[in-house]
């Protein structure tokens, strides 16, 4: 008799065990559709070191910043997060290294617009929609102008420069990116013509605009604040869509009487197409824990650098606009 009752008791506790388990599927399950389909942020983890690979040299804002994300991601999660430098081509030589990787989530890229310049510009076939967006984590606004303060000393000098000698101000840019885009805008929004210096990446056009031979530098606040401080550089205006504490006491294109508005730099995360949603919400998960650490918000800050998290959602929302935008500046070029 108390060994019936023992068995009972053992298979009371197995079917209590399995239901149990069963109750727990159907919870996720439930909590997988309300939340459109997402995985729980905690089914997957790194097999080995993550690769963040960078459309950019050493040194400059994209470089910096993910290495703020990879310190802080090692620090949470224990895995290591490297940082690989892979600069050219308009950022397609990074892109299309993510691209071709296997989507085990052990390699992402992060920056901000590349994706969708080199694709207007013609470097490349494919969009943003050639990957699966993950999280964004920092933001500068539109990048600004800067002029030579004993030179052009405010917008308005600089604009009735460029009237009186349309097409002899040099601007430095790099010719099919980022600010190549921007300039173009610049100088429709403002009636004015440039002469456009293909001058590379951020350093190279601080390089050519202290050699004194360029008159507009389109740049982050993180790489000339120093320039503005010692009053070498001065920042005439900025086409964000709204003024940043940032940059106090600049007015943006709009306020100035320009209408101008352009993307912000919104650096964020992308990854191959067939990397599974898990992957995406673990990453998702460790940037908005990464966000909420008054630490790291107090180190991308003290970079001049906005902590910006936006969900992969949001931040899909944030690559289109980018594509949208860029790609009409370029169709109206293409039909003059």
């Amino acid at each position: 008799m108390k060994k019936r009752k023992l068995v009972l008791s053992v298979l009371c506790a197995l079917a209590i065990a399995v239901a149990g388990c069963g109750g727990d599927d159907a919870a996720k399950g439930g909590a997988a559709k309300a939340d459109g389909g997402k995985a729980a942020a905690g089914d997957w983890k790194p097999s080995g070191a993550i690769s963040i690979v960078v459309p950019a040299g050493a040194g400059g804002d994209t470089d910096l910043s993910a290495r703020v994300f990879a310190k802080y991601a090692k620090a949470k999660t224990g895995f290591d997060f490297v940082v690989v430098n892979a600069n050219g081509a308009a950022g397609s030589v990074a892109a299309n290294q993510v691209r071709s990787a296997k989507p085990d989530g052990t390699t992402c890229l992060y920056g901000h617009a590349l994706v969708n310049v080199a694709n207007v510009a013609g470097v490349t076939d494919y969009n943003y929609t050639a990957f699966k967006i993950g999280p964004s984590f920092a933001l500068e606004p539109a990048q600004q102008f800067y002029t030579f303060k004993d030179k052009y000393p405010d917008l308005k000098s600089f604009i009735d420069a460029a009237k009186a000698n349309p097409g002899k101000l040099k601007a430095c840019t790099e010719v099919g990116a980022y600010t190549y885009y921007e300039l173009l805008a610049f100088q429709k929004a403002a009636g004015i013509q440039l002469d456009m210096v293909d001058a590379g990446s951020t350093a190279d056009k601080i390089t050519a605009m202290l050699s004194g031979q360029i008159d507009l530098l389109p740049a982050p606040w993180v790489n000339c604040k120093d320039y503005v401080t010692s009053g070498k550089f001065v920042c005439i205006t900025y086409p964000a869509d709204k003024a940043y504490d940032l940059i106090k006491g600049v007015k943006t294109c709009k306020e100035a009487g320009i209408n101008m508005v352009y993307p912000n730099q919104e650096f964020s995360f992308y990854f191959p197409k067939d990397t599974p949603d898990n992957v995406i919400a673990f990453y998702d998960k460790l940037t908005k824990s990464i966000i909420d650490d008054p630490e790291a918000q107090k180190t991308l800050t003290g970079m001049s650098m906005i902590p910006n998290y936006k969900n992969p959602a949001d931040t899909e929302k944030v690559e289109k606009f980018t594509y949208d935008t860029i790609k009409k500046i370029a169709d109206e070029l293409a039909k003059k």
